[in-house]
């Protein structure tokens, strides 16, 4: 037995600059898919620092180029490469959305790796609460600089 697929292709027209990364984040997501789960992890906690939060907008975005850019990552065990490289293009623009790994909370199980802005699933059929988070690496923010202390007394002032 045989089961149709329909894909629905966008067309819209997109800048040599986002297609080129949209590929290079579709070529490291492959490559990083290939890793141990904590060296992913390891990976994307270092890649999302310094990194704003991605609103719903720009990830549905990213999502919408990085399927348009590869037919493969349209099928059912195409999660992991899917999610990995709508994260790093949200990267290459200055943001980050939520990036988690889980499994189904309803039979049958399934593990599943997807995106997320606030607490919207982007581009995934079910609720929040569909799936139970088994890591997540959400945005950080860095810490700020701490200023300089004017010097004291004691000592000479060494500006520059």
């Amino acid at each position: 037995m045989s089961v149709t697929v329909a894909l629905n292709r966008d067309h819209r027209p997109r800048s040599w600059k986002l297609r080129l990364q949209t590929r290079l984040a579709i070529c490291l997501a492959r490559i990083l898919a290939l890793f141990k789960p904590y060296v992913v992890r390891r990976v994307l906690v270092r890649l999302s620092k310094g990194a704003k939060a991605a609103d719903a907008a720009e990830v549905t975005s990213a999502r919408d180029s990085v399927l348009a850019s590869s037919l493969g990552l349209h099928g059912l065990r195409a999660c992991l490469p899917r999610s990995l490289a709508t994260a790093l293009l949200c990267r290459f623009r200055g943001t980050w959305p939520t990036w988690c790994v889980g499994v189904r909370t309803a039979p049958p199980f399934a593990a599943h790796a997807w995106v997320e802005a606030g607490r919207e699933m982007i581009g995934e059929t079910g609720g929040y609460d569909s799936y139970s988070r088994l890591f997540t690496v959400p945005p950080t923010t860095p810490l700020p600089r701490a200023e300089r202390e004017p010097a004291t007394k004691d000592e000479p002032a060494t500006d520059q």
